[in-house]
């Protein structure tokens, strides 16, 4: 028996190897008007395999376009449209412009990183005052989730200062974080638990 892993690679998986058999078969045919009505038929049955997707637009000229590839563009037939061209199927999707910037501490991220830098931009008042510990809030929480031990609010008051530039200078006093704390590391303490049952399990 010769199973499906052994046979050449199928173009369109989608239809099946008894499809692309009919293909292969329309492609020996000599006669052009014989072939013509082989490929009229192949066609019919593809769209039959699908019939919710026959409301879509331009539904027959996909198929067409399948036909065409499945032959590997050899199929000489007079196509009702204009069908895809070999190229097109070879073209690279454009590359994405990923940040190459560097991240200094990963644990808070590079949105937080950016978020100080606008903070540091506004004046003074109280939606700065607000914005601050919003900030300081984040950063602690980000700190616990990626790291085993607490973190001291003047770590969190240091960091401020160090992201901004100098621009951001408060005390410990302006951020009441204390009550944050027992929340966090509970928060933390679950997440470890959750990690040590996976683990488990795939044990």
């Amino acid at each position: 028996m010769k199973y499906n892993t052994q046979q050449q690679k199928l173009p369109m998986p989608e239809y099946g190897r008894g499809i692309q058999n009919m293909v292969d078969h329309a492609l020996t045919i000599e006669d052009r008007e014989e072939r013509q009505r082989c490929a009229n038929t192949i066609v019919k049955i593809m769209g039959n395999m699908f019939p919710l997707m026959r409301e879509l637009p331009d539904f027959k000229r996909k198929l067409w376009d399948h036909l065409a590839i499945m032959s590997d563009f050899k199929l000489d037939i007079d196509y009702p449209y204009e069908v895809v061209k070999p190229e097109t199927l070879q073209t690279s999707p454009e590359r994405i412009p990923y940040s190459l910037g560097r991240i200094r501490y990963r644990h808070y991220g590079y949105v937080l990183e950016q978020l100080i830098k606008k903070a540091a931009e506004y004046p003074e008042g109280e939606e700065k005052k607000q914005l601050l510990h919003l900030i300081a809030v984040l950063m602690r929480k980000n700190y616990i989730t990626w790291n085993k031990d607490s973190v001291e609010l003047q770590k969190i008051i240091s960091d401020l200062q160090e992201y901004s530039e100098g621009k951001i200078c408060i005390s410990e006093s302006d951020l009441e974080l204390t009550d944050l704390e027992p929340q966090l590391m509970a928060q933390r303490r679950a997440m470890f638990a959750q990690q040590r049952r996976r683990s488990a399990k795939k044990k």
